[in-house]
């Protein structure tokens, strides 16, 4: 039996929990009024008894009802929260990546000012190398080059100007280079790349600073202070044999990695050679035109412009060993050995010259070095025939041309007593600069007989 309740606020609650009818009955079998339960066969009370039952399950399905309520309601609420907290995550997360984003943006554009980490396909392998070999520079008192930065302040620009003049492109909107056609004496053309002047200033830049102080082969008489095609003839005076060879597409043959390679030997780190060598060559490239733009296509690889005030000095540094066994194999042989950039001169007073010799093993050693004669333009010469070295005769004296020095002295009588009209004088179309400069080429050959046409040039001028 139940405790029995204490007040009467207890007593509600407890009818309200157990039924009336169930309380009431319970009380009259406490108080002895009515039978206690199984008692009483068919008891009356078992209606109630089942009542009161059914009333409890009731209740704790109610009860169970109301507690999945609220654990729905709890769960509707913590999935509510989750969301909320997993939208904050995500925004935190967005913001977060987009801070890194603007954060690795702007350290990739302080890199860009100070850093070359990518110069076009096939050419930024060596852009993290930068070993340099100090002790090599120091000794041939050349310019300390590590990164991209120090090369852009040497030369007094910005690293994304370097970067720009750099970079090896497959197609461009953008040349800097301007090319076209001068004819060559002894027929067709000649292709020139000449570099716009932002370039041509950096590759100013590395003859001065470096190419100059490298040492040639004292063969060379090209592209040299105080040599000429004067100086590169005179040894060849009076020889009972002179032998011509060119070197065939001379410039085009030094490709960029050989540039970038000769750059390495001065002792650059990789990373500096390879912009240097980008700054030094350039494809052949076909302009092309679509929807109204303007696009520049390279073809095949870069080598160096025949037109770069680099490239004459790459080639002479390039050919030290090409001169330094071409002239060993003159003096084997009795022979005196001169070039002037692809023009290679070998001549002799010996009585039997070993002619064969010489040819057969120059074209040997020309092709070892990685460069190739041009067979139709290999001529032997000897004193019966007008013998001439870059242009100049060399028989007895230097000396020009007996035909085209009579052609020249008939055009500045013409010129002096008819004046200019159908007047010519060489590929250019104004004549008198034409005149004047075979006039200096004279000079330069025949001071006196080229002192005489520049005095009778001068007369023209002030007649006219």
């Amino acid at each position: 039996m139940s405790e029995q309740p204490r007040t009467r606020q207890e007593l509600y609650d407890l009818v309200r929990q157990r039924g009336k009818d169930e309380f009431v009955l319970e009380e009259m079998i406490r108080l002895g009024f009515w039978p206690a339960e199984g008692t009483v066969p068919e008891d009356p009370a078992d209606d109630i008894r089942q009542m009161g039952k059914l009333r409890k399950e009731l209740q704790e399905l109610r009860r169970e009802s109301r507690r999945l309520q609220s654990e729905k309601i709890l769960r509707r609420r913590l999935l509510k929260e989750r969301l909320a907290e997993s939208r904050r995550k995500q925004k935190e997360n967005k913001e977060k990546r987009e801070q890194s984003r603007i954060a690795r943006a702007e350290a990739w554009q302080t890199r860009k000012q100070t850093e070359i980490g990518y110069l076009g396909a096939g050419v930024s392998a060596g852009l993290d190398s930068y070993k340099t070999k100090v002790v090599r520079l120091r000794e041939k008192q050349l310019p300390l080059l590590g990164d991209a930065l120090q090369i852009a302040q040497a030369m007094e620009i910005t690293v994304p100007e370097l970067r720009f003049m750099a970079f090896n492109r497959q197609t461009s909107t953008v040349s800097h280079y301007v090319r076209f056609q001068v004819p060559k004496k002894t027929g067709g053309v000649r292709v020139i790349s000449a570099p716009m002047p932002r370039l041509k200033k950096l590759q100013h830049w590395i003859l001065t600073n470096i190419l100059e102080k490298i040492p040639v082969h004292d063969a060379v008489h090209g592209f040299r202070r105080d040599r000429s095609i004067v100086s590169n003839a005179t040894p060849h005076v009076g020889a009972k044999v002179i032998i011509n060879f060119d070197l065939q597409d001379f410039f085009p043959s030094i490709s960029y990695k050989r540039v970038k390679g000769l750059f390495r030997s001065f002792g650059y780190a990789e990373a500096t050679a390879t912009i240097l060598g980008l700054l030094c060559t350039e494809a052949e490239q076909e302009v092309v035109e679509l929807d109204g733009k303007t696009y520049y296509v390279a073809l095949g690889d870069r080598h160096l412009p025949q037109g770069s005030p680099a490239s004459p000095a790459i080639t002479n540094i390039m050919g030290r060993r090409l001169d330094k066994r071409l002239t060993k194999l003159a003096e084997k042989y009795g022979f005196v050995y001169t070039r002037y950039a692809d023009d290679l001169t070998f001549s002799t007073s010996e009585e039997n010259p070993r002619i064969c010799n010489i040819l057969k093993t120059t074209e040997s050693i020309v092709t070892h070095e990685g460069f190739q004669l041009n067979p139709s333009k290999t001529r032997v010469l000897r004193p019966g025939r007008q013998q001439e070295v870059t242009g100049i005769v060399v028989n007895e004296k230097l000396s020009v041309d007996r035909k085209t020095l009579k052609r020249f002295r008939a055009t500045l009588h013409q010129i002096e007593k008819n004046g200019l009209n159908g007047a010519s004088w060489g590929k250019d179309k104004d004549v008198m600069s034409s005149v004047k400069g075979f006039a200096n080429f004279v000079a330069m050959v025949d001071p006196v007989k080229g002192g005489k046409f520049l005095a009778q040039i001068e007369r023209i001028k002030q007649s006219s």
